[in-house]
């Protein structure tokens, strides 16, 4: 009797440590937690993706292919319990920087994850370095958990084919703000262009990239493409052309500011014998208007008077004098 309460007693001490006290879990600060009951997610009534704002950057056709249940999240803190039958998944979300080369199915590949090769529009073979900003997202973490085998790989291949497809199609717009920004034509190179545009292929990336927490639960921050190296049989002849444009630019903008400044200096001239004509047509405007009172008011009599003073103030300064004399 004593052995059967002892084996009793121990079975209930085991029963207790074994899944009421390990059963107890708490969640880190930058952790979230899925929690399945034989297998299965607890999930939110019947909500899906579809009707959470990270499905918006997702098209149309896309909506059906990439539709996951929204799953219950448990947020930091605890002590949480589960049951045997219960099993916890946890996820940290904290935002996370890697190579934008790293493959990681083949960890050798790409000069072991340093350099990404590319094609150009113009068949030059490119490599690019950069670094991407990635963090798993709350709003889907089903499609992390059990979505997808390996979402990293996922998300670091999605992002390498859209970048590798910009950089095969990539073409500067031939606005005229465009060519005031980045200066004249060098030929069609690519490579120029997509050196002058580094921001805004990092922004065309961020746009593209944005439907990637709604397809495999990574939410990609910021794409850092930091340099594009031409291959190095190109590199010397590249080097040349962009010399012979520069003096070309540099040539240009010296005549550009002579021509600017010969305009400028011609406009001055203008408005200087402009006003020298307003200073010499100014007196004589003011003698006509006298002309004209003395004429209203004392006659033509007046005006002979003011024309014989006038005359002889003038003979006054003159040293010789020549008369007309009539026979």
């Amino acid at each position: 009797m004593t052995i059967a309460v002892g084996c009793l007693v121990g079975f209930i001490a085991w029963f207790l440590v074994r899944y009421l006290a390990a059963g107890l879990y708490t969640v880190n600060q930058n952790e979230r937690a899925v929690k399945t009951s034989f297998g299965r997610a607890q999930r939110v009534a019947n909500l899906t993706t579809l009707d959470d704002p990270v499905s918006e950057s997702l098209a149309e056709e896309e909506k059906s292919r990439y539709t996951f249940p929204q799953v219950r999240v448990i947020p930091p803190g605890g002590p949480y319990f589960k049951w045997p039958w219960e099993r916890v998944y946890k996820v940290g979300i904290a935002t996370e920087t890697t190579n934008m080369a790293l493959d990681p199915d083949k960890p050798s590949a790409n000069q072991s994850g340093t350099l990404l090769e590319a094609v150009t529009k113009d068949q030059l073979n490119t490599g690019l370095t950069g670094q991407i900003r990635y963090r798993v997202s709350e709003r889907n973490l089903y499609a992390y958990l059990f979505g997808v085998k390996t979402p990293f790989a996922h998300v670091m291949g999605y992002f390498v084919s859209v970048l590798r497809e910009r950089i095969a199609n990539f073409e500067v717009p031939k606005s005229a703000a465009a060519i005031a920004a980045t200066g004249p034509d060098t030929g069609g190179i690519s490579i120029n262009d997509l050196r002058k545009n580094l921001r805004d292929l990092n922004e065309h990336m961020d746009q593209e990239c944005r439907s990637s927490a709604a397809r495999y639960g990574i939410t990609l921050d910021a794409s850092l493409i930091t340099s594009i190296d031409p291959p190095p049989e190109v590199e010397s002849a590249l080097a040349a052309i962009n010399t012979a444009h520069n003096q070309v630019s540099s040539d240009i903008s010296l005549a550009q500011a002579s021509a600017d400044q010969k305009i400028v200096q011609s406009r001055r001239a203008v408005e200087i014998e402009t006003l020298k004509a307003q200073a010499e047509v100014e007196p004589l405007e003011r003698m006509a208007a006298q002309l004209t009172q003395l004429k209203k008011a004392g006659g033509a009599k007046a005006l002979s008077a003011y024309t014989r003073n006038v005359r002889l103030s003038l003979f006054e300064q003159a040293q010789q004098v020549f008369l007309e004399v009539r026979k």
